[in-house]
């Protein structure tokens, strides 16, 4: 399948590899299929790019490289829209950054991405108040982002 990213121009990418999410994205609805890009295979971060809108797209990243304690309790309603049994999945963060300050990158912690390897299906997960939308990605010494953990995107799910 032929995918046009303003960012990135057009690409070939496998029809496997196209993710959907039923529901679509918060203030994002009607666009539900989705594609995971490296701009840098070396970086950690990943481009969620709507396959439908090619100006749409998010900057994704396992919160595990940068929260080693952040977890997501999976409820089973969840499971069940994306047809998984919890054992092929894998948590995303949509990240923020400033175009007028690029090393204030925030990362949204309530609203999650769950994406089923098996089924290629997603769903963004809306979870407590108490976690921020804006958590700070680069800790205020302004050390980098640890390196990802070697399985790829695998941040922590309890279902």
């Amino acid at each position: 399948m032929k995918c046009t990213s303003t960012r990135f121009g057009s690409c070939e990418v496998p029809d496997g590899s196209i993710l959907t999410f039923p529901a679509g994205l918060l203030g994002f609805p009607e666009q539900r299929r989705y594609v995971i890009l490296d701009h840098d295979t070396e970086a950690p971060f990943k481009w969620l790019q709507s396959v439908e809108e090619p100006g749409l797209a998010f900057v994704i990243l396992d919160p595990a490289t940068f929260h080693p304690d952040y977890h997501v309790d999976v409820p089973p309603d969840a499971l069940a829209e994306i047809r998984e049994e919890g054992k092929d999945l894998s948590v995303v963060v949509i990240l923020t950054i400033p175009s007028d300050d690029p090393g204030c990158i925030t990362a949204n912690l309530r609203g999650p991405l769950l994406i089923s390897h098996k089924t290629k299906l997603g769903k963004q997960l809306v979870l407590s108040e108490e976690l921020p939308t804006r958590h700070p990605v680069f800790p205020a010494s302004g050390a980098p982002v640890s390196e990802p953990p070697q399985a790829g995107l695998v941040a922590e799910c309890r279902v």
